[in-house]
Parts: C-alpha cells; sequence; structure tokens
C-alpha cells in the first residue's frame, strides 16, 4: 500500500526502460490512429446502412426505373454511384454501332457485370483502413507483452546487481513492465469490438446493395422497350 501511495503510473512511465517506453509510444501511436478509423468508420459505415436501407425502399416504392432512380438519393448515397456508373454503361452500349439483338444480348450481362462492380467499389471504399483495426486487435497485446518481458529482465538485472530479492527492490520495474501490457490490451479490446462490430454493419449494408442491383436490373428488363425480346 506504501509503494503504490508513493508512486503513481506517470512515475513508473517516467522510470522505465528505452525499449519499454518506446513500445509504450508505438503502443500510444497504434491507440490515436485505433480511436481515428473507428469514430470516422462509425459515422460513415451507419450513414451509408441507412442510405442503403432508404434508397431501396424508395426504389421499390417507385412506379418506374426512372423515378426510382431518381428516388434514391444524391451521390452521396451509395446506391446513386452504383446506379449512376450502371446508366452510363447502358447509354454507351445504347450509343453502340451493333445491331439492335446483339444489344438485347449483353445488356443484361453488361448491367450485371457494371452493378457487381459498383458493390465491390463501395465495399472497398466501406472497408478501407478497417485491417488496421484486425492487426490492433490481434498485435497489440504482443507488443505490450513485449514490454514486460523486457521489463520483467530489466528487473532481474537488477536484482542481481543489487544482490538483493527484497520485493522493495524488484516491484518498481516488475509494475512498469506489466503496465505495457496493460495498455497492449487497452489498445487491443476496442479495436477487437469495433473491427466485429463494423463488419456485422457492413454485411448488412452489402446485402441492401446487392438487392438493389437485383431489383435495377429486374426493371431494366421490364421497363427497357429495345432489351426485351
Amino acid at each position: 500500500m506504501d509503494f503504490l501511495a508513493e508512486n503513481n503510473v506517470l512515475q513508473l512511465l517516467m522510470g522505465a526502460t528505452l525499449a519499454v517506453k518506446m513500445v509504450l509510444l508505438f503502443l500510444g501511436a497504434m491507440s490515436v490512429w485505433s480511436w481515428t478509423i473507428i469514430f470516422y468508420k462509425f459515422f460513415s459505415i451507419l450513414s451509408a446502412r441507412k442510405r442503403v436501407a432508404a434508397g431501396y425502399d424508395s426504389f421499390m416504392a417507385a412506379d418506374d426505373l426512372t423515378s426510382g432512380l431518381k428516388a434514391i438519393g444524391g451521390d452521396s448515397s451509395p446506391l446513386a454511384r452504383m446506379s449512376s456508373m450502371a446508366v452510363k454503361e447502358f447509354r454507351k452500349l445504347e450509343k453502340a454501332e451493333i445491331d439492335r439483338e446483339r444489344k438485347r444480348m449483353l445488356v443484361k450481362d453488361t448491367l450485371r457485370r457494371t452493378l457487381r462492380q459498383g458493390v465491390s467499389g463501395e465495399m472497398r471504399r466501406l472497408t478501407r483502413n478497417l485491417p488496421f483495426l484486425a492487426t490492433c486487435a490481434n498485435g497489440a497485446p504482443f507488443i505490450g507483452l513485449f514490454g514486460t518481458v523486457w521489463g520483467i529482465m530489466h528487473s532481474f538485472h537488477s536484482i542481481g546487481m543489487a544482490q538483493s530479492a527484497a520485493l522493495a527492490t524488484v516491484a518498481p520495474g516488475i509494475s512498469e513492465a506489466l503496465i505495457a501490457t496493460a495498455i497492449g490490451l487497452a489498445v487491443a479490446i476496442p479495436a477487437t469490438i469495433a473491427y466485429n462490430f463494423f463488419l456485422s454493419r457492413l454485411s448488412e449494408v452489402e446485402t441492401g446493395m446487392i438487392d438493389f442491383a437485383g431489383a435495377f436490373l429486374n426493371r431494366a428488363e421490364r421497363e427497357i422497350a429495345w432489351a426485351q425480346k
């Protein structure tokens, strides 16, 4: 108890070895970047999830393809960007100097490939930087453990130099070493929780975009005159 009263965490960190300080500095940088990603992705992924769900409902409630595309929202919606890609490819095919029968055979596959590319592009955008959270979740505890092992090694070396195994001799070194493991866990735990949370929400977003792609393709086949048999 006297030891705890006379020494705080900051003092322990200041008295740590250079290797332990470097480990703690690295973990601190990982934590800052991890939390930056968490806050940014929290708003961007939840916003995309909301826009996809609302856009899909609006598209399905519209009377025709044109009004449905207008109802899904502006460029901030993933569905709007997907549909814009599909419409551009459709216009290119429509203007292509090939016979109508050939166009009719190509339109379905063209739209399907374009919409698939749109889904993949949106998922790449939404998942960008998420692998860093996985790296923090898996690597931070081991980085902290390295600092702990190094600190304990230094403590045992100090015991040998002092030729004393008294608790007062070894406690400060062991305490500062264990702080590295604690900080490693403090970095890893939020990253793990956030990563798994984002994956579940991204799965919902991807499912919504795939459903929209199917609905878009079905309407295009029904409503575009020259694409019909």
